[in-house]
């Protein structure tokens, strides 16, 4: 029982080289999916689809009776579960109200210790929904009387991230770059393999922690898309922008692309400083020295969020 780990999303970007970490490890895995039919390959994790004794259940929600058989016999929730924006009946307060339901679930069913991925700097007087969603999230965790640990990223990036190889791709496609205000606001990244680590490192953890999954580098955003165009060798020049009209240009990419590009909320958040807490990192790759080792890895092809978790009839 006490080798037994549910992993939500066990075929996404992060749950995938968690789940790898852990089956190394000789833990028995199970996953809780929004695609239990198939298993979701488009990241590249067909090694971890179909037979290779991952027990795969849907999210069940609706049906908390449901949710807690699916838990039942494991020690260790590693909770990835969020929505990133709003989309027909997904919404931040349906998502709170998910997670809420899947941590009640998870203390039924017997799970001793969730470690739970949430966001940096999330608040509960926060004016955007989305930090504040993952701190209700967060103050769930602590009042269910398990055994926690929770792990604050920033932005996550690897071969397979949405955000860095997208600006990779604008940088590659277009003459000019905005950066909306002064571009001073900082950013820390994490590589996703460090990510997975603090993730899969958790699951034997007793004490309740709260780790910022923070890189080791400190970027201005300027700098990050610098660092980004040197690396693939693009000539793109960077225009500083008010905000609204970054905004609006990155509307208007995403109606064409049909995706969402940047919500006003990721724009709020990083304006704001928000992906850069302070302290020790916690993950020890350079995005700097990992780009420019893997220019051909990032910015070839689009990432489409929507896509990638909307586009199943499940999903």
């Amino acid at each position: 029982m006490g080798r037994t780990v549910v992993i939500t999303g066990a075929f996404s970007y992060t749950g995938k080289y968690t789940t790898r970490l852990l089956l190394q490890r000789a833990f028995r895995v199970c996953t809780l999916t929004g695609h239990p039919r198939s298993g979701d390959t488009s990241v590249g994790a067909p090694e971890l689809s179909g037979n290779n004794g991952i027990g795969v259940s849907p999210y069940n929600f609706e049906h908390p009776e449901e949710l807690k058989a699916s838990l039942s016999g494991a020690s260790t929730l590693i909770n990835t579960y969020w929505v990133r924006f709003t989309r027909g009946r997904t919404t931040f307060e349906t998502a709170v109200r998910n997670s809420r339901t899947l941590i009640q679930a998870a203390r039924d069913a017997g799970v001793r210790r969730i470690v739970h991925v949430s966001i940096a700097n999330p608040a509960l007087e926060s004016p955007l929904a989305y930090y504040r969603g993952k701190a209700l999230v967060e103050q769930a965790v602590r009042e269910s009387g398990l055994s926690y640990c929770i792990v604050r990223p920033t932005v996550i990036f690897g071969r397979e991230d949405i955000l860095i190889n997208n600006i990779a791709w604008f940088v590659r496609h277009l003459p000019f770059f905005g950066i909306p205000g002064d571009g001073k606001y900082a950013i820390r990244p994490i590589y996703v393999e460090d990510m997975a680590r603090l993730l899969a490192d958790a699951v034997d953890g007793r004490d309740n922690s709260e780790i910022n999954a923070v890189g080791p580098e400190t970027f201005s955003f300027e700098e990050l898309v610098r660092v980004i165009a040197r690396a693939i060798g693009s000539p793109v020049r960077l225009l500083h922008v008010p905000t609204p009209l970054a905004y609006a240009s990155t509307t208007v990419m995403g109606w064409l692309l049909r995706d969402v590009v940047l919500t006003w909320e990721e724009y709020k958040g990083l304006m704001d400083n928000l992906l850069a807490p302070k302290g020790p990192a916690t993950g020890q790759t350079k995005l700097s020295q990992w780009i420019s080792e893997n220019p051909d890895n990032v910015g070839r092809h689009y990432a489409s969020e929507v896509k990638r978790h909307y586009s199943k009839s499940n999903g």
